[in-house]
């Protein structure tokens, strides 16, 4: 089997452009540092996965931006593109070669290498991975791709909770479907005490 391409969704941890609803509950300058510890232990676990991991970046600006070495150098870097995220992700899916592919955005501190490791060999057995959140979302999904896949980010009620199930039921009727375990997306104040806690 191909090695997994791995995909991550990402932004500087700028104040006013990453984690800006986290921002409203905890200020602009501690959101700002939830947000690089999220992405630096996202960063992490991703390196020490051993997929082939992508930097889809936001906004286009980043695309040159090193972050102290957090984004390094040797990972090829793509623009996420104009317009919603179900056309972002759509993008990176149509970018990336026939096989397994996963998606994770920066938001959950407890992802690590040997969970990533888990949603590969999940898709050895299946056609698709979800890893989901506690908000109704998920942390990660992966799907092995294949020609003729339907639009399956098309009409996803993405930030809520109902974006696995919309997501899941745009999938092909007759796929296997693994789901992993669930962790903590860091979105709002609430997630960040909620975590915080444990």
């Amino acid at each position: 089997m191909r090695r997994a391409r791995l995909l991550i969704y990402a932004k500087p941890p700028r104040m006013g452009l990453a984690k800006t609803r986290l921002a409203a509950g905890v200020g602009l300058t501690e959101a700002r540092r939830i947000a690089h510890f999220t992405l630096s232990r996202t960063m992490r676990a991703a390196l020490a996965s051993g997929c082939d991991t992508h930097l889809y970046l936001s906004p286009h600006s980043a695309l040159g931006e090193s972050l102290g070495g957090l984004w390094p150098a040797h990972l090829p870097r793509h623009d996420q593109g104009p317009g919603t995220l179900t056309e972002k992700l759509a993008k990176g899916l149509s970018e990336a070669p026939n096989g397994p592919v996963l998606f994770i955005g920066t938001d959950a501190p407890d992802i690590s290498p040997a969970l990533i490791r888990q949603a590969v060999r999940a898709l050895a057995r299946n056609d698709a991975v979800f890893g989901p959140a506690e908000d109704g979302g998920f942390w990660l999904f992966g799907l092995n791709k294949c020609p003729g896949l339907p639009a399956i980010f098309q009409n996803v009620r993405w930030s809520g909770p109902h974006a696995m199930a919309d997501l899941k039921k745009n999938l092909p009727g007759n796929w296997c479907v693994q789901i992993m375990q669930q962790l903590q997306d860091i979105d709002e104040q609430t997630d960040w005490k909620d975590w915080s806690r444990c």
